[in-house]
This record gives structure tokens, sequence and C-alpha cells, in this order.
């Protein structure tokens, strides 16, 4: 189609992973190199190119017979990704102290600003941005770029593999439950903890910025809980190269 080939492959990869991670494509399902063409608003090409890189990263895979599916992970590689979040983040964090710039430091802290301000007004639903913003600013700092990567991506999957509860999802809306309170309590006190971090990540104090991590992630583990399948939506949309995260 008229001009489908002029959109890179990479902002086409970026938006059928954020399709797979949002559920939009569930678990198993195929992935028709043409449907994806019309439903991006592309060429087969860059969308071929794409799930080549997206089986790379495990979120797809090749059947024979079928093609390209969603992969399905299964309930151990699931459990492995937080243990490699685990291991991973508190490395980032003490990486981070010691390599960190004052640019990454001001971005660091106006996220803890605004996370914090955010929680206590119990506006839950815009905290999960925040907190992807938080958590790959932190990884930029580690000044290690394969580091990063990887950081990035065990946190897309995890995204992808589970749905998060008390601190990251919109609490009910009915007001004044003990439900709702939970909720906002949780996410108060995971935006002081990354504010505990930022600052023992400023002093330079590497031991103390991966004990924190290391704490934060084992906390924020029973948050999490296997997502189910769901129903593969339809509707078209064409890339919008513009508001592609990198």
């Amino acid at each position: 189609m008229p001009g489908g080939r002029r959109i890179s492959a990479h902002a086409v990869c970026t938006a059928i992973r954020d399709d797979i991670v949002s559920g939009t494509f569930a678990p198993g399902s195929r992935l028709i190199e043409e449907f994806l063409a019309r439903r991006y608003g592309v060429s087969r090409v860059p969308v071929r190119e794409a799930l080549r890189t997206l089986e790379s990263e495990g979120f797809v895979t090749t059947r024979r017979h079928a093609g390209a599916c969603v992969a399905q992970p299964s309930e151990r590689e699931a459990a492995d990704l937080l243990d490699i979040r685990a291991l991973l983040e508190p490395l980032g964090a003490a990486r981070a102290a010691q390599r960190r710039t004052e640019a990454h430091l001001k971005v660091l802290r106006g996220l803890v600003r605004l996370g914090q301000e955010r929680a206590r007004r119990g506006q839950l639903g815009e905290l999960p941005p925040l907190g992807d913003w938080f958590h790959e600013t932190l990884a930029q700092a580690s000044g290690s770029p394969s580091l990063a990567g990887l950081l990035v991506q065990v946190r897309r999957k995890i995204a992808w593999v589970y749905a998060v509860e008390p601190a990251h999802r919109a609490a009910p809306s009915a007001p004044g439950t003990a439900l709702r309170s939970d909720f906002a309590l949780r996410a108060v006190e995971s935006w002081d903890e990354h504010g505990a971090l930022v600052d023992a990540v400023a002093r330079a104090d590497a031991d103390r910025a991966r004990a924190l991590a290391a704490a934060h992630a084992e906390r924020s583990m029973s948050e999490y809980r296997l997502r189910r399948p769901s129903r593969v939506r339809s509707s078209k949309h064409s890339v919008n190269t513009a508001g592609v995260r990198n």
C-alpha cells in the first residue's frame, strides 16, 4: 500500500509488541502478516521483519503449519521472569549509583515527585506509565546499554504475562472501601520506596541502592498474578510513529 514501506520495521515491531503486552493478541493466537499489514497500515515487509525480531525476544513463536503465533509462556517461565527481575534490578540500581548523570537524577526526582503526588491523591490509573518511565530511566542510568536493554525487556515480558494488583491497577470505583484504601496505601509506599532509591543513587551509595531495589522487587512480587487469556480484538489502527515508544 502507498507509503507503507516508509514506516520502519522498528515502529511496526513496537506496535505489535505493545498489542501483545496489552493482551490485544492473546497467547497462542496467530499473527497473520496480511492482517497485521492492514491493521497497522503498512506493507508486509516491515511486518515480516518485526515478527522475526519479536521471535528473538520471546514474544512470538513459529509453529509448523500455523506460522507466527503469540508465544505461550509456561507458569515456570513466568515465575522465572520475576526471579530474573529480582536479580537484575538490584544490579542496575547499584550501577546507576556509580554511573548516573545529573540529567538522570533530574528526571528520576521529577518522576518520584509526580508519582508521590498521584499516589496520595488516589490517581492510581496514572501511575503505570510513570512507573515504566522511572524504571527505564533508572536502567539507562546504569550506563550499560546491554543491562538496560535486558531490564526493559524483562519488565515488558512481566507486564505481558502478569496482571498487577494493588499499586498499579486502578482501584474499585466505590469510595471509602477498605480495598481501595489498601490499593492507595501500597501505591504511596511504592513511590516512597522509589524516592528512597533515588536518594541512594544520588549519594552514589551502590550498596544501599542495591538493597533497596532488592527489597522493592521482593515486596512487589505479591502484587502479581498470571493473566487469563483474552480474546483477540481485531479493530484496525494505523501506526503512529510519533507516539511509538523507543
